[in-house]
């Protein structure tokens, strides 16, 4: 049932006001390939415009908090943690960013991992276009969430 519609077929915020507060967790994926010489670059941490993943673990976190104001049917949460983490995939000249938020609430930090991750992969994109415009990011997605009336869902 898709609830941001009310009966006349119009756009609206979920209410939550009756649902229960719970422990609510989020993990999201994604990944950013490019060029040899880039990848090695970011991977030894001599990329000119400096340290490439610790800015893009800032902005992730900064993604996360601001998630409400980008996507507008979102609702403002208390995000209680943000972790960010990098994976390089030597074999596709890939870095994989990892996102997990958690909040203690009344809905689903989904939105805000799915906004740190792709925020993470847009500042090494930022970061790292005048060495290469041919980068690709591709394969975000929602690996995991948990609390709320739903429960658990993976998607590994």
């Amino acid at each position: 049932m898709l609830t941001h519609f009310n009966e006349d077929g119009k756009a609206v915020m979920v209410d939550i006001t009756e649902k229960n507060e719970t422990k609510r967790v989020a993990i999201t994926r994604g990944k950013i390939s490019m060029n040899k010489e880039t990848y090695l670059k970011v991977k030894e941490g001599t990329i000119q415009k400096g340290d490439v993943l610790g800015v893009a673990r800032v902005a992730a976190i900064m993604g996360a908090k601001k998630t409400s104001d980008l996507i507008p049917m979102c609702h403002p949460l208390f995000i209680t943690g943000v972790e960010v983490d990098f994976n390089f995939l030597d074999n596709e000249l890939s870095i994989e960013a990892v996102a997990s938020v958690k909040t203690a609430g009344k809905t689903g930090v989904e939105m805000e991992a799915l906004t740190a991750v792709t925020t993470a992969l847009l500042t090494i994109y930022d970061m790292c276009k005048a060495m290469d415009k041919t980068m690709l990011i591709t394969d975000i997605k929602l690996c995991r969430k948990s609390g709320g009336k739903s429960g658990e869902f993976i998607n590994e």
